[in-house]
């Protein structure tokens, strides 16, 4: 039987969304579900849970739930990150710090201050779980969820033999938000992405075999359409091609948005976003127990992420294309080596394999350059132990860059540095661990 183990399983959200995807192929039925988290009633929750979503399927799947996530890794196959590393106080942290500074954000998990520590809390927990990979289940393939995707699958990609790639659902949501945009099925439009996660581009979109930027820019021109997404029509405006992921998320990755009070209205940028969704995320595990408390069953719709699909075909050998965040090999070639990429992959027996896009558009190369600046000195910091990386990689982000001062950021930083010390690498290295400046006048 096939192994799949499931760590952070107690974000039953995710979690349901992915067995129930895995169990909807009739060839991965059998699958063993070995299910970790580090919050007991969490992980309680997640086995009862997989327990009804198997006898909703009548099949001869099967689930056990370890505390000792070792345990649970063994001889797995595949291996499903979904951790939150600080869990929702955490992100309240990387929130009520910086908007202390005057310094507001939207999703704060991928980039920006808020991103930047995410990755800091979870860059360590997640070599961890390669190096226990690494013993007890060697040649599985670890399939990463987790934010901030690109300096996560950086750091281990750089750090660990295991086989990897992250995995995001922004290149399927875009598709079907510009098929709603353009009045066209989805099923109908061929388009071919690449670029970093979340900020990668629809370099060609098309019907047919016939260009449908066209027929976008003017579905752009209707004031019911501009409305649904201002941040990435207005990006496309000036760039000539969509991106990846929301308009919320790109507001932040850029030093345009959220700089001042007018542009958060006229953009409609939804400050503190993040913190609402965890909120949201919290209620949803608390209604997930009532359900199974009251013996209730869970809707079984099929989602459209990647995971099911990648593990079904290195199974059985059914070719896919999916598009996948990985070490940029040459994939892109004016991105850094160093980077790492969001680029079409090819699926089958032989494993999950990246194909080759070559040149990335300058102007496109050189904004993904403003985000992997960032990614990079993140990483770096956290694999070379030194602090002074994590002060840079803030100093560099281009929205706190945009509203911030020197001194506002270093002392935000410490402040940050501070709060989430528990959670951590053990830096030993940097001009500025000990670093001492009164704080700023806000």
């Amino acid at each position: 039987m096939m192994k799949v183990t499931i760590i952070g399983a107690g974000s039953v959200v995710f979690a349901k969304r992915l067995i129930t995807d895995i169990l909807s192929f009739p060839e991965l039925r059998d699958t063993v579900f070995s299910l970790t988290d580090i919050h007991a009633d969490r992980l309680q929750t997640a086995e009862k849970m997989t327990q009804s979503i198997i006898a909703q399927f009548g099949n001869n799947a099967r689930v056990e739930a370890h505390i000792d996530r070792k345990q649970a890794l063994v001889n797995a196959d595949y291996v499903l990150n979904l951790i939150q590393v600080g869990m929702h106080e955490a992100t309240l942290v990387d929130f009520e710090i910086p908007k202390r500074y005057g310094l507001k954000q939207t999703i704060a998990d991928t980039l920006g201050v808020g991103g930047v520590f995410r990755a800091l809390r979870t860059i360590p927990v997640l070599i961890d779980i390669c190096r226990d990979m690494e013993e007890v289940c060697p040649e599985a393939y670890l399939l990463n969820y987790t934010n901030p995707m690109a300096m996560l699958m950086l750091a281990i990609q750089k750090a660990s033999p295991i086989k990897s790639v992250g995995l995001c659902h922004s290149v399927q949501n875009t598709a079907d938000e510009l098929s709603s945009y353009l009045n066209i099925p989805v099923e109908e439009l061929e388009y071919k992405v690449a670029g970093i996660n979340h900020m990668a581009w629809f370099l060609e979109l098309k019907r047919y075999g016939q260009d449908l930027y066209p027929s976008l820019f003017e579905a752009m021109k209707d004031p019911s359409i501009y409305a649904k997404d201002k941040v990435r029509f207005e990006m496309m405006k000036r760039l000539n091609f969509f991106i990846t992921e929301s308009s919320e998320h790109m507001s932040e990755y850029t030093p345009y948005f959220i700089k001042r009070d007018q542009l958060i209205r006229d953009f409609d940028i939804p400050i503190d976003e993040y913190v609402r969704r965890s909120e949201a995320n919290l209620n949803q595990f608390a209604k997930t127990q009532k359900m199974i408390d009251q013996g209730q069953t869970f809707p079984m719709e099929k989602s459209h992420e990647f995971g099911a699909p990648i593990i079904h075909s290195l199974e059985t050998g059914v070719n896919r294309e999916i598009w996948g965040n990985v070490l940029n090999t040459h994939l892109i070639t004016n991105l850094p080596t160093n980077s790492c990429v969001e680029v079409p992959c090819l699926v089958n027996k032989r494993g999950i394999q990246p194909i080759h896009v070559g040149v990335l558009p300058p102007h496109l190369a050189a904004m993904n350059m403003t985000n992997i600046n960032v990614q990079q000195l993140v990483v770096e910091a956290v694999l070379t132990n030194n602090v002074d990386y994590v002060y840079q990689a803030v100093m560099l982000d281009p929205h706190t860059s945009s509203v911030l001062t020197l001194d506002e950021i270093w002392n935000m930083t410490k402040e940050l540095l501070e709060a989430h010390a528990d959670y951590l690498p053990a830096f030993t290295k940097g001009r500025h661990l000990s670093y001492q400046r009164k704080t700023a006048t806000l």
